[in-house]
């Protein structure tokens, strides 16, 4: 998730900066199986990789806070930070609750730094493939055992710019992921250069930042079912086949990732309202940024589609997990619950409407990782804005929820997502063929995959 975004759905931080490890309670230094999960939940819990304070976040660690009245809440809002994570194991510096990307799960799953938490499901009456989206749980399900409390689940559709797209004369149904002829023809449209240099693509395929979107949109298989690498599988060809395609039809990928940073993507000039793109890859956070700008620009949205013409999504997200040797698990296990919980969640729709009526902004929804949330927040609050294209855009990120995918469950999972990035890059560069860069990708993640699981 990125920092910068205004009114992200991101959980809040207290002010508070923990200097200390986790704090006293019941079912201390538990590793799972010793911990009674359901006991009352009492004494200091500690709480680390808290950043991002917004009302949205806010508002749901008052909640939680609120049902344990008997226990001591103390948040370190500084980011999660993988090897610094390691370290404070390794010396015993241990909070009792921790807020990560959901790619990192899994790989501390599979190194035994965290506990699982079915039993603290079973004991506050949680299933958690009802209570969330099942492919947002299969990011966190490994060994047949489920080791986090996941959090949001902002899916990814391709924002139009409606006034380009008109005056090239380009419809909507041409920016179809599934017809790459029709694609490329409405990007060659669309593309302008001045001096061999874009000053406007066509579509924004978000190569890398995307990447695994399309390989896994185009029938690709980023992880087997026992969590390997599959980084080499034939089927991840046709993917890079067509980012390749879209990219050399816009000046190459040089020329178009030298242009896309040059974005005022967060600001007033941002690459819709300056008409720097026909068409972008977006996740659901994005909107929110476009809303002050409501006036100045002309959008609607698509869904991405697979290879079959279905609309498709990828599941991303944070999570919750419980170190081994957190002091105080139990009340960790019951603060998780009550802070993604369906009232927790109505709590932050409630302060987000607020929020969006003192600003005037336009209230895009919250996209909570758990259906019944996003269904009941979207009822209450998710109005017309007085924007058709807007009004538009918010609904195709709700019609593509159901289509979501897991990224799949790895030890190795943040090692993958990164090889595949360094894979896309070359082959999109011309440094090596796609088969040679996804061999050596695959090499390169088979190795931090054995080193993961080794022992």
């Amino acid at each position: 998730m990125r920092k910068r975004m205004i009114g992200m759905a991101a959980l809040a931080a207290s002010a508070v900066l923990l200097a200390g490890c986790g704090g006293g309670g019941n079912g201390g230094g538990g590793t799972g199986g010793d911990v009674d999960f359901d006991a009352e939940p009492t004494g200091s819990l500690t709480a680390w990789g808290f950043e991002n304070a917004d009302d949205v976040g806010q508002s749901r660690v008052d909640y939680a806070n609120e049902q344990l009245s008997d226990v001591d809440v103390e948040l370190d809002a500084t980011a999660f930070d993988a090897q610094k994570f390691t370290t404070r194991i390794a010396s015993g510096d241990v909070p009792d609750v921790v807020q990560m990307d959901r790619r990192y799960v899994t790989q501390y799953a599979a190194q035994d730094l965290i506990i699982p938490l079915d039993a603290c499901f079973e004991a506050h009456d949680v299933t958690p493939d009802d209570y969330w989206y099942p492919f947002v749980v299969d990011d966190i399900r490994y060994d047949d055992e489920v080791w986090a409390v996941p959090q949001f689940y902002q899916p990814p559709a391709i924002i139009l710019n409606k006034r380009v797209m008109d005056e090239a004369g380009v419809t909507t149904e041409e920016i179809d992921t599934s017809n790459p002829e029709a694609l490329l023809g409405a990007i060659g449209k669309m593309y302008q250069e001045s001096g061999g240099v874009p000053s406007r693509l066509g579509f924004d395929p978000v190569s890398t930042g995307q990447g695994a979107l399309w390989i896994l949109g185009m029938g690709g298989q980023l992880i087997d079912d026992k969590g390997a690498p599959t980084l080499d599988d034939p089927s991840n060809i046709a993917g890079i086949d067509l980012l390749k395609q879209i990219n050399d039809a816009q000046g190459g990928y040089a020329s178009v990732k030298s242009f896309t940073d040059s974005f005022d993507t967060f600001g007033e000039n941002n690459q819709f309202v300056a008409d720097q793109v026909g068409a972008q890859v977006n996740a659901q956070w994005y909107p929110n940024v476009l809303s002050p700008y409501v006036d100045q620009i002309q959008i609607e949205a698509v869904p991405f589609k697979d290879s079959e013409g279905n609309p498709f999504s990828v599941a991303g997200g944070t999570a919750f997990v419980i170190p081994v040797g957190a002091e105080n698990p139990t009340a960790a296990c019951a603060w998780m619950i009550n802070l993604t919980g369906e009232d927790a969640w109505n709590a932050a729709g409630e302060a987000r409407a607020a929020t969006r009526e003192e600003d005037g902004g336009i209230n895009t929804g919250l996209f909570t990782g758990s259906p019944g949330p996003d269904q009941s927040i979207r009822e209450q609050y998710v109005v017309e804005s007085g924007n058709a294209g807007f009004d538009q855009t918010i609904a195709t990120y709700y019609d593509v929820l159901d289509y979501g995918q897991s990224f799949g469950s790895s030890p190795a999972g943040q090692d993958i997502q990164n090889e595949l990035n360094n894979a896309i890059t070359a082959a999109m560069l011309g440094d090596k063929t796609p088969e040679e860069a996804l061999a050596d990708a695959q090499a390169a993640a088979m190795r931090a995959y054995e080193n993961a699981t080794a022992g």
